[in-house]
């Protein structure tokens, strides 16, 4: 089969689209299909272009068996809302248009967060009278609105319902979690036509393995018990709050909270930190894909940090799949909904309240302090893993694509086969 994928988020940048579309991908070209991806240059999320990378109109290359065709586009830094906008915008015409030089395929496939490049990856659908797959990511613009970014309008509401438009014409939808299927039933999409397939984590690349000396040694970590956030530091996670519970903290010098990433929040939370004086607080850029375990191997404990804002119950972050791969237990500060029903039904770590700076340093002191508790927790952490391997994964979406281009199939015959 011939798979055609919208994003705009591919390696060598790090985030969960980027990731997740290279690991699938992967693995169908492993299985014997023939996967292109439409991106454009990698700058997520400090909207610069990647060192040795260039922001062309057009360029192909290979990676590990993917065609990668990038296009060009406006390229903004991932904060203010109108600068973003445009930058999605002009990924969608030059998507578009992109894929539309491209050899014949037989399913095409655009992913969320943002739609709009689910917008082009319809609009060439139709143009090519190929089947269209929504991977939804993201209810997006619901979360503009979560995070305040906007104020609901009249143009929150038009994209309501361009999003609604997309649902009804894509000929199956790919979702990462159950509750966002569930929004889209009740909201009168065709539940017939969603599948569920979560993030995941590539367990031959994380696995659990001993702290790494000369990491821990750069970002003075050494001997101490690390609460680390890894991943992107944006709107959507409150991180402030997390500096709080650091001030609580600043008195046990055995404790100490790292962040790693890059992000909207990433200068202020630095700011606030120095600011503070908080000595047990250290931040580090965004590391590429490959030093990541070495990352994880500093922490003790996986902080998955949200708003307090009921969309957020909805969600998964990603990093959590990357923890359980590495066995470190997680440390969850969200709304209740579906990320902590996948940590308590594996028992893999300690749930609290969102953004409730009290709680965390309670929960915290209490991993510190109880080293049985905390490996009992990695050990199911890791346990859970399994559950949600990548490859599993890429293989139920695979069957998704595989059943809509037989179904093509099918009518492309009837419609050539003369009536009796």
């Amino acid at each position: 089969m011939r798979i055609l994928f919208l994003s705009d988020n591919f390696p060598p940048e790090t985030n969960a689209p980027a990731t997740r579309l290279f690991e699938h991908a992967r693995e169908w070209v492993r299985a014997g299909h023939t996967v292109t991806v439409i991106t454009c240059a990698p700058n997520f999320p400090e909207g610069r272009v990647h060192a040795g990378h260039s922001n062309r109109w057009y360029k192909r290359e290979t990676v590990e068996g993917i065609d990668v065709v990038r296009v060009k586009t406006f390229i903004a830094r991932n904060e203010g809302f109108a600068l973003r906008t445009l930058d999605y915008l002009s990924f969608m015409v030059s998507g578009f248009f992109g894929g539309l030089v491209q050899a014949r395929h037989d399913v095409i496939v655009a992913t969320s967060p943002q739609f709009f490049a689910a917008v082009g990856g319809w609009a060439l659908s139709f143009a090519r009278r190929t089947p269209f797959v929504f991977e939804l990511r993201d209810l997006w613009p619901e979360s503009i609105r979560a995070v305040g970014a906007v104020k609901d309008s009249f143009l929150l509401r038009a994209l309501e319902r361009l999003e609604l438009f997309l649902y009804a014409r894509a000929a199956a939808i790919v979702s990462v979690t159950d509750s966002f299927r569930d929004n889209l039933i009740a909201r009168g999409v065709e539940g017939s036509k969603i599948t569920v397939v979560r993030n995941g984590v590539d367990l031959s690349c994380y696995a659990p393995r001993a702290r790494d000396p000369k990491l821990a040694a750069e970002l003075g970590v050494e001997g101490k018990f690390v609460v680390g956030y890894i991943g992107t530091h944006g709107l959507a996670h409150a991180l402030e709050k997390v500096l709080d519970a650091a001030h609580l903290l600043r008195s046990r010098t055995d404790i100490h909270f790292l962040f790693v990433g890059a992000g909207a929040a990433r200068d202020s939370l630095i700011a606030r930190a120095e600011a503070q004086g908080l000595s047990n607080v250290s931040f580090a850029p965004a590391q590429p894909k490959s030093a990541m375990p070495a990352v994880w191997s500093l922490c003790n404990a996986a902080l998955i940090h949200l708003k307090d804002e009921p969309l957020f119950a909805t969600v998964i972050p990603s990093k959590i799949f990357e923890a359980m791969g590495m066995g470190v237990p997680l440390l969850f500060a969200g709304p209740r909904g579906e990320a902590s029903g996948i940590i308590d039904e594996h028992a893999a770590g300690v749930c609290v309240a969102a953004e409730d700076p009290k709680a965390l340093v309670a929960a915290v002191v209490q991993l510190a302090d109880d080293a049985k508790l905390c490996s009992g927790l990695a050990e199911r952490s890791r346990a859970a893993a399994v559950h949600f391997d990548r490859s599993r994964n890429a293989s139920r979406m695979l069957d998704v694509l595989l059943a809509l281009d037989r179904d093509s199939e099918v009518s492309r015959i009837e419609a050539k086969t003369p009536a009796a």
